[in-house]
């Protein structure tokens, strides 16, 4: 038999998810001299992840990244193959069948939960939700958003609650132009929202937005930020952590704040107000959400471990609509141990354990992997070292039974799914760029599954 990545027998790859993590470890993978194949499985029928369905619709810069992912994918040893999701469509065991190894890298799908009563209450939204609902995503499609309160409360000090906020806070001119999903932009153009509330536990300098972020809502064209002078006030340790060299962001966030607070009489339509040290104790309204209710806190702890502690002091705040940005969790494969306390799939350095001991043949990449952090390229490095623990594995790996994706697909075929290529893809973004072209848009987003295959299956026009 044939050496696993030698010219008469490839490694076999299956990358599974299709997002940054994903295209990292599969460039690194067929980078290296070996003879590698990767077939790289999404659920959706569009690649690029979060880059695609996460990223900020007017932040279209942030999106470059898919040229990257684009020239990976012209690979002649990359297959893409979409709409079918593993552990559904085809188990773990399923896919060891038709693959040497397997790199699993499908991120955090969940929202973790501020644990407080009223938190499911309509009105009361995961920030998950409201992004996929405005960047087009099938999953949240139907998902509705009340706008017509006129107070919004937006819970966290992360990009994530940067984006929604400052979504609700823009007007429809400013949207207009971008590749938000026409259905989310003509909700949002019926908006009666006049002040957003971005409410986070610990202080300004704790802040996890980037300078870029926070000085936006300053440029606004309708809308006015407030911070409270008595906000910036800062404690001993937390003046500490600014004078780090290595916290720069820290010190710039601040400085913007300051100067937030330094300008006069609010003068716009609508106001965003940065509000810190106050954590959500509850979530009040009869039947849907009226009103929050926030506990002011304080700072204990040495520098850069300093947590936010209730005082006992409340304030209410009356509102229609929460959103609640506090970060993710991963959600467990069948077949492949999970850690539910961390969120995450046990690994070390990529390599897939359970009870400390490598599982043959699995590995992960990417949030799955190490939690939700970091930035785009963060995924970079974090996939290069799972392909490279995978690499330095193949003389004991065991070679899979069918080394054919088309037998895998005619699996697929069989069990009822349409499975998507990249050129089926290459025939989506063309129509969506089409359909964009009208309004000035760079695209408009195909917001359904059955949308995208009626396209590819001839029914519609592109």
């Amino acid at each position: 038999m044939s050496e696993l990545g030698s010219p008469t027998r490839a490694l076999r790859v299956a990358v599974v998810g299709a997002g940054p993590a994903g295209f990292y470890t599969t460039e690194a993978l067929l980078r290296t001299e070996r003879s590698v194949t990767v077939d790289l499985i999404d659920r959706l029928p569009t690649p690029y992840g979060l880059v695609r369905a996460g990223v900020a619709p007017d932040h279209q810069k942030l999106k470059a990244a898919i040229r990257v992912y684009e020239k990976i994918a012209q690979r002649p040893s990359f297959a893409f193959i979409g709409n079918v999701t593993v552990g559904r469509d085809a188990s773990i065991a399923e896919l060891r069948r038709f693959y040497d190894a397997i790199v699993l890298c499908f991120g955090a799908e969940t929202d973790k939960r501020l644990g407080i009563p009223g938190e499911d209450l309509p009105g009361s939204h995961t920030a998950t939700e409201f992004v996929g609902w405005y960047n087009a995503h099938p999953d949240y499609r139907e998902r509705a958003f009340d706008f017509s309160c006129e107070v919004a409360v937006v819970i966290g000090q992360g990009n994530v609650a940067m984006d929604v906020s400052r979504i609700l806070a823009k007007t429809v001119d400013e949207l207009k132009a971008t590749d938000i999903a026409e259905h989310a932009l003509d909700a949002l153009s019926r908006s009666r929202i006049r002040e957003i509330h971005l409410v986070g536990r610990r202080g300004p300098a704790q802040a996890k937005f980037t300078p870029p972020e926070i000085r936006e809502i300053g440029e606004l064209a309708d809308c006015d930020p407030i911070v409270q002078a008595e906000d910036l006030l800062l404690n001993p340790e937390s003046e500490a952590e600014l004078a780090d060299p290595e916290n720069r962001h820290a010190r710039d966030n601040v400085t913007i704040l300051r100067e937030f607070a330094a300008r006069g009489a609010p003068a716009k339509r609508r106001r965003y107000h940065v509000r810190n040290f106050e954590s959500p104790k509850e979530i009040r309204g009869n039947g849907r959400v009226e009103r929050i209710v926030l506990e002011k806190t304080a700072l204990y702890g040495a520098p850069f471990q300093q947590s936010a502690k209730g005082t006992g002091e409340q304030i209410e705040i009356a509102c229609g609509l929460v959103l609640r940005s506090i970060g993710y969790n991963g959600v467990a494969m069948p077949g492949v141990p999970f850690d539910a306390r961390a969120g995450v799939i046990p690994s070390v350095a990529g390599r897939v354990v359970d009870d400390g001991k490598p599982v043959p043949g699995i590995y992960v990449a990417g949030w799955i992997k190490r939690g939700p952090t970091g930035v785009i390229g963060t995924n970079k490095p974090d996939g290069y070292e799972s392909a490279e623990s995978l690499l330095a594995d193949v003389s004991h790996l065991e070679p899979c039974a069918v080394p054919d994706s088309r037998a895998f697909l005619e699996l697929l075929r069989a069990r009822g799914n349409r499975s998507v290529s990249f050129d089926d893809w290459r025939r989506i973004d063309g129509a969506e760029i089409a359909r964009g072209k009208p309004a000035g848009k760079p695209r408009e987003k195909f917001a359904t599954v059955p949308e995208m295959l009626t396209l590819l299956d001839g029914a519609v026009r592109e």
